[in-house]
Order: C-alpha cells, then sequence, then structure tokens
C-alpha cells in the first residue's frame, strides 16, 4: 500500500514541544511531503495497521545498549507498518526528530533489500544491510569537538532534520531503511537509537534478482552480526587520557555503498 502523502508545512505547525529522556524518529518526508512515523506515547492499537504507516514499531525511546541485541535492526519489537514512502532513486528522504538531546557519536543509515518485494515477511536478523550514509566527528577531540551528532541538536523548538539521498543505480523495488544513531556519552556503555521505514524506490531495471545482484558482498551486513562485541568504536571512553587528546573516529560498519557516484552525504 502506498502512502498518502501529506503538505509538508502543515506537518511542521504540528509539531510538539521537547519532552524529557532520549528521543527517537518520528516522521519522514519526501520533497514538500511528509509520511507518518510510529509514535511510542500513543497506544498501538490506534496505529499499527492503519493505512498511513510507513515506520516499523518501536516501543519506547529508551536505547538498546548492546551490538548483540536482536532488536538491534529495527528496534523493539520492530512490527511492520503496512504502507510504504514512494521514491526515486537519487531522491532525498528526510528525517525528522521532534527533538535530541545527545551530542557524542556517529550517525549511519542503511538499506535493505526486501526478497520478493514483500518487507512485511522479512526476517531482520537474516536481512542483509548496506550503509549508505555516515557522519561522525567533524572537528576537534572526541569529547570537546564537534559531532554531526551535535550538530543535529535543535534547541530552538524546530525538528531535527536528517537528509539523506538515495543513491543512484539502486535497483527499484521495495527496501527498508533504517537510521541509526550510537551515542558514545556514557563511557563503554553504547546507546543505540535504530528505527525503520518501508521504501517504494523507483529505481533501474537489475539484471539479476535481488539487491546481492548489484551491492558487493563486502558492503552487506546482518544485525545483530555487523558489529563486534568488543568494537574499539563502540566500547570507548571519550573522556579517558588515552583519547583525551585523539581527534579521529572509524564509524563502524564499514564503507558506504554510493551507487553509481552521487555522495548520498551531499544533499
Amino acid at each position: 500500500m502506498m502512502m498518502v502523502p501529506v503538505l509538508l508545512a502543515a506537518f511542521l505547525a504540528a509539531l510538539p514541544g521537547p519532552a524529557s529522556a532520549h528521543g527517537g524518529l518520528s516522521n519522514y518526508t519526501v520533497g514538500e511531503t511528509w509520511y507518518r512515523g510510529y509514535d511510542p506515547s500513543t497506544p498501538p492499537e490506534d496505529q499499527l495497521n492503519q493505512p498511513w504507516l510507513t515506520q516499523r514499531q518501536w516501543s519506547t525511546i529508551d536505547p538498546l545498549f548492546t551490538p548483540l541485541s536482536p532488536f538491534l535492526s529495527c528496534n523493539d519489537p520492530g512490527t511492520p507498518p503496512p504502507s510504504y514512502i514512494p521514491i526515486t532513486a537519487g531522491d532525498v528522504i528526510t528525517a525528522v526528530y521532534y527533538y535530541w538531546l545527545h551530542p557524542v557519536g556517529p550517525m549511519t543509515v542503511w538499506l535493505s533489500r526486501c526478497p520478493d518485494n514483500d518487507c512485511n515477511n522479512v526476517n531482520l536478523s537474516e536481512a542483509k544491510w548496506f550503509k549508505i550514509w555516515e557522519a561522525g566527528l567533524l572537528e576537534g577531540t572526541l569529547e570537546l569537538g564537534t559531532w554531526y551528532q551535535k550538530s543535529f541538536q535543535r534547541w530552538d523548538g524546530e525538528p531535527g532534520l536528517w537528509p539523506v539521498r538515495i543513491p543512484l543505480g539502486l535497483g527499484g523495488g521495495r527496501y527498508i531503511i533504517r537510521h541509526e544513531i550510537l551515542s558514545l556519552h556514557v563511557p563503554d556503555k553504547p546507546q543505540f537509537y535504530p528505527e525503520c521505514a518501508h521504501l517504494e524506490v523507483a529505481g533501474v531495471e537489475e539484471e539479476e534478482d535481488g539487491v546481492e545482484g548489484r551491492v558487493p558482498e563486502e558492503y552487506l551486513k546482518v544485525f545483530p552480526g555487523g558489529y563486534e562485541g568488543d568494537e574499539k568504536s563502540i566500547f570507548i571512553d571519550i573522556y579517558s587520557e588515552e583519547n583525551v587528546n585523539t581527534t579521529t573516529y572509524v564509524i563502524p560498519g564499514g564503507p558506504i555503498w554510493e551507487g553509481l557516484g552521487l555522495d548520498s552525504t551531499e544533499v
């Protein structure tokens, strides 16, 4: 089912104010239309199976605390929505956050092709994900420098907007898009915030069935499993004496797949 679009201006005018605790991905926009996501503060029975829903269910704004969580792909419980966001390869999709409170850690975006164009019956622990966007430490040291996550914060009442371009050269079909924020402000205790939505992508014709025929194997990951249980970029103390002067950070998850070469970070 294709989602009925709503004017972006009407959505922005209706945004609520900030709340306490963490945060999460609430809606998506493509061009001047927006697509409603799941709201963990609203009863599930008022949202699940509604024709406007395009995002997988996430039950709380609290994070996952381990890269081995069975819910690392699409959060807990990850129940699929009935509808898809229509988009063309090469276009920009923007994730909308009502608020975001944490300043430190990388942000990544992933895609997974749905077998047989059916995203509702995907086994998320077996889904093959490839990274299309990432951002981490922009300048300065790990503790005092500027992370993209910090620049993503808004304290003026406006929503945080996270624009990403869907790669040119992507095969047409149905995909799950996965946004993940990894927060590192607590020493050696990572916080994962993944959310997923369903996309209907108008892309190129593929000679082989499935995304594996277009994206090389070295780009494909599964979650859990895509991150090591003791990975140094995940289990890190940014305040330690060892890291006090560190000005580099390796974003976990391997390289970005850029399709036909148009950088998805340039929007």
